[in-house]
């Protein structure tokens, strides 16, 4: 006997109530076993974070290459031809070490004919002397005139004041010889070479420069139209190319009072503090920063900003959670606003998303290439970050 249609529909609808059961059943039990234990802790948020930059017009920077503070040009005092060239460039001398000599030849038979004058002269002197000497013996036996003694006396004076020349020549000429040999004034570093072996010089032109050692100066050019700004006694920071991210301490020590008549730029140099172990080298590259006073010193982007209770606010990274500071800020411009104050220089900002963190939430830090920043814990006295 077949079941009728009315016996189909009841036998499907109780097959529908038994799976919407089933349904719930299957609802309910993840939910008892939730509530049961304990919560599970959120997961960590990651955030884009960078500190801040200093803002467009803040800090000048200037490159400069590093100089010695004494920088002496040596050149012979005599005229030559050069026999010998004893150092080179990047050479380490002491002082009174020799760098160059001249052809001694000449030099040598200026000296034997200094000599041979002097003992000419010498002999005159004694001649005269014997001269008048027996003119005075005649002349207090009144055989011989007065004016014939005074002549007589006369000659003797021109004779000793021909030894006197003659001997000053004779010295001269000693000195000449002794600067046919250029000697180091001080210890120091071969920088310049003006002369090379055989070639004729003049007296005075430059043979070598001489970087002396001692204290170390950083070499700038300042543009005319910044120049008012700056004043002998400035505080910068240098920093070496070599050793980004490092900055010493320096102080401009002078300015040059014209400018130079094809750069039309004032060269300066800024005297370097450099710290215990921290050495540099001459001709290294380095950039002098300068510190505008008249500018916010700190900026960050755009999408770091955000408000709350009608204030200019940013994220900031506080140990594993980012926290809301207010801030204050000046005139937007196209990518960055700059920062009045409320921010320092090593804090950690979120430049990503603000409008989604919430205070409390853990927050998984990076920066710009993806590498995870560790922060100081809040409280710890430090906010300095790093990045791995």
């Amino acid at each position: 006997m077949r079941a009728g249609p009315t016996a189909a529909v009841s036998l499907l609808c109780r097959s529908r109530r038994a799976l919407a059961v089933l349904s719930l059943l299957a609802l309910a039990l993840p939910l008892a076993a939730c509530g049961s234990g304990d919560e599970a802790a959120p997961a960590a948020r990651p955030v884009l974070v960078q500190q801040p930059a200093p803002a467009a017009g803040a800090v000048q920077a200037f490159a400069g290459e590093v100089r010695a503070r004494h920088e002496t040009p040596l050149a012979f005092r005599v005229g030559g031809k050069v026999a010998k060239r004893l150092v080179d460039v990047g050479d380490r001398v002491v002082e009174g070490q020799p760098l160059a000599e001249l052809d001694a030849q000449d030099f040598e038979l200026n000296r034997q004919a200094a000599k041979a004058q002097l003992t000419a002269a010498q002999a005159d002197a004694r001649l005269a002397a014997a001269e008048f000497e027996r003119v005075a013996v005649l002349f207090e036996r009144q055989l011989v005139s007065r004016s014939l003694l005074d002549a007589r006396q006369s000659a003797l004076d021109a004779a000793n004041s021909r030894v006197a020349q003659a001997e000053a020549q004779r010295d001269v000429a000693g000195n000449q010889a002794a600067y046919g040999v250029l000697r180091a004034p001080a210890a120091g570093v071969i920088a310049l070479r003006g002369i090379e072996a055989g070639q004729v010089v003049a007296a005075g032109q430059m043979a070598f420069g001489l970087a002396e050692d001692g204290e170390r100066e950083l070499a700038i050019a300042l543009p005319e139209s910044d120049v008012g700004r700056f004043a002998v006694g400035r505080e910068v920071l240098v920093e070496l190319w070599a050793a980004p991210g490092r900055r010493v301490p320096g102080v401009i020590r002078e300015i040059a009072p014209a400018a130079d008549a094809q750069a039309r730029t004032f060269a300066a140099r800024v005297s370097l503090t450099l710290p215990e172990g921290v050495a540099v080298e001459l001709g290294q590259s380095a950039r002098a920063y300068v510190a505008n006073a008249d500018v916010a010193a700190l900026s960050v982007p755009l999408s770091a900003l955000t408000e709350r209770a009608g204030r200019p606010t940013v994220w900031v990274l506080r140990g594993d959670r980012a926290v809301p500071v207010p801030v204050q800020t000046g005139p937007f411009g196209e990518s960055e606003v700059p920062v009045l104050s409320g921010l320092a220089a090593d804090d950690w900002v979120v430049i990503s998303g603000v409008h989604l963190l919430r205070e409390d939430e853990p927050v998984k830090p990076v920066d710009r290439g993806n590498r995870p920043v560790q922060v100081a814990p809040a409280g710890s006295g430090s906010d300095a970050a790093s990045a791995g």
